[in-house]
């Protein structure tokens, strides 16, 4: 496994705002993939990761909620309840956090890293975290659903102690 360089805002990457490309089949370059992107998220102590923050526009998110490993290839949104609001951070916009108003609850299926279809649900962070990730593979960065008047500039130090952030999503 390998740590990946996060592809940032600031480096001015398309593959940050194009839609990413479903995965054709689950294979090692994938699994490959999948094991680099959680040592990568896991060194940059966060919550989630989409292939595009690494700079590979594939359809593919890894999550880490509640020490719970999640790997998905094509995930989709199948049903969504519910409302929260709560900060937001991203590794690929450091320094920033804002108000972001997501659904509460949410299924998403997926492959998993064998290829075979799973479903994932959750709520409250896990929830955030997946629409989060499924943002980044349509392109979509936290900044622009960010509630209006709440996006701010942090230390990184404050942003990692901020309550209730979601920092490193």
């Amino acid at each position: 496994m390998a740590v990946l360089p996060i592809v940032l805002v600031s480096d001015h990457n398309d593959v940050l705002t194009t839609k990413a490309i479903r995965v054709p089949r689950v294979d090692d370059e994938i699994r490959r993939l999948m094991d680099d992107m959680v040592e990568t998220m896991f060194d940059a102590n966060g919550v989630g990761l989409a292939a595009p923050q690494v700079g590979v526009s594939l359809r593919v998110i890894v999550l880490r909620v509640d020490n719970q490993i999640y790997q998905l290839a094509n995930p989709e949104m199948v049903r969504t309840d519910g409302d929260q609001t709560g900060f937001e951070g991203c590794l690929s916009v450091p320094g920033w956090v804002g108000e972001v108003t997501r659904r509460m609850r949410v299924v998403a299926k997926g492959l998993n890293r064998h290829g075979k279809e799973i479903r994932v649900k959750g709520d409250g962070l896990l929830a955030r975290a997946v629409q989060h990730e499924l943002d980044h593979l349509d392109g979509i960065l936290f900044t622009t659903r960010v509630n209006e008047g709440t996006l701010r500039e942090v230390e990184p130090a404050e942003e990692a102690e901020e309550p209730g952030v979601v920092s490193a999503v």
